[in-house]
């Protein structure tokens, strides 16, 4: 057995390697450029974020001017996410493993699209922080091509760089945009993909994909009664992180009401949209909530509040707005019989484990995979509203 074991292991890894490259959709399009030295559970990578400039007149003198302080700032990814699926081979099945080459067994498939799912689902957990907003809550997109065309008008208004452009479509949302002329007559896009192989592909500047895990924000409607700025706010109020984030003090006329992490407010002659950073109950009298970005304009007190409904979270982005760190487990032993691999995709740099344990007239196969995702420059990312 363990001489059949060291024959099938590599196989079954690079097989399940591939099949996560291919059903991995957001590992692909987000910032994974971090190391692969192994890690242990719980560790933390560090990502550091550029620190803004402002040009200055240039003032010619006998003393040099003291250079300013671009430290820039690091924002942590814990490695705190090691999931695992596993199944079982009976001895029967083992030979069938070893007799046969091309044998790929349904379970394997199962495993890894669990895993795939798991990773692509944590990934866009993070939209929380996303407080770019353009559609209609509970309108699918693409009834037109001003949508896309509107998601890159954002972008661009907050200041994303043009390349390296992605989104991420529901299943509903990707068939509206694939009926549109704009985006599938080849006289229009010069593209065949699009009616042969049914991919959206590079429009507007934007990469296109679809994806089984797009999320749905849930809010819960205003209750009755007025919700209004409490007092003169100055832009920034409250922020400690250089604007990422700040706070706004919200009066509630009557009738308390939840906001919860995710919903995105605005506030009466204010353009910006703006993500709750915290569940939050808005009492009757003054409430303090967090939000992000902080304040882009002065408040004199009284603006209205508003929120956006419940809506399904389509997300255009740039690589560099979300941080996906994937590691090789570190002191990966073998105890007790079992047998440990793992292996890194060298296209896409995930690292994927695999250990195999014998029972009674069975193997149990285990696949894991330890990584950490985080959201770090939330505005290189814009909800498309479905």
């Amino acid at each position: 057995m363990p001489n059949t074991l060291t024959l099938i292991i590599p196989k079954i890894l690079a097989k399940g390697l591939l099949a996560l490259r291919e059903l991995c959709v957001l590992p692909r399009l987000v910032n994974a450029d971090y190391s692969q030295d192994a890690a242990k559970f719980g560790a933390t990578i560090d990502v550091p974020l550029p620190t803004s400039q402002t040009a200055g007149d240039v003032a010619p003198s006998n003393t040099p001017p003291a250079p300013a302080n671009t430290a820039p700032q690091v924002v942590q990814i814990p490695l705190s996410n090691w999931k695992k699926t596993e199944f079982f081979l009976t001895d029967k099945d083992m030979k069938d493993i070893d007799r046969n080459q091309s044998f790929y067994p349904m379970q394997v498939s199962e495993a890894i699209r669990a895993l795939a799912n798991k990773v692509n689902g944590d990934i866009f957990a993070e939209y929380k922080g996303v407080y770019g907003y353009v559609g209609t809550a509970g309108t699918t997109p693409f009834a037109a091509v001003t949508d896309a065309t509107n998601l890159r008008k954002q972008l661009n208004k907050q200041r994303c760089p043009a390349g390296n452009r992605r989104a991420v479509l529901d299943f509903d949302a990707e068939a509206n945009a694939l009926a549109l002329a704009a985006f599938s007559n080849f006289e229009q896009t010069g593209d065949m993909a699009v009616k042969i192989e049914g991919q959206i592909g590079r429009k507007y500047g934007i990469d296109w994909y679809a994806d089984n895990v797009v999320p749905t924000h849930n809010s819960t409607a205003l209750s009755a009664g007025a919700a209004t700025v409490n007092g003169a706010h100055a832009a920034g109020a409250g922020s400690t992180d250089g604007g990422r984030t700040g706070t706004v003090s919200i009066a509630k006329a009557t009738n308390p009401s939840n906001l919860v992490k995710g919903d995105i407010i605005t506030f009466a002659g204010d353009s910006q949209t703006y993500a709750v950073t915290a569940d939050v109950t808005l009492a009757v009298g003054n409430t303090t909530v967090g939000i992000t970005p902080a304040l882009q304009s002065a408040k004199a007190g009284g603006e209205a509040m508003t929120l956006k409904a419940t809506h399904v979270v389509n997300l255009g982005f740039h690589r560099d707005a979300f941080a996906f760190a994937n590691r090789p487990v570190a002191d990966v032993e073998f105890k007790g019989g079992n047998e440990i691999m793992q292996m890194t995709d060298p296209a896409t740099g995930i690292s994927l484990a695999l250990e195999v344990s014998r029972q009674y007239k069975q193997t149990v196969w285990e696949f894991s995979i330890l990584y950490g995702v985080k959201l770090v420059r939330p505005e290189l990312a814009v909800r498309l509203a479905g």
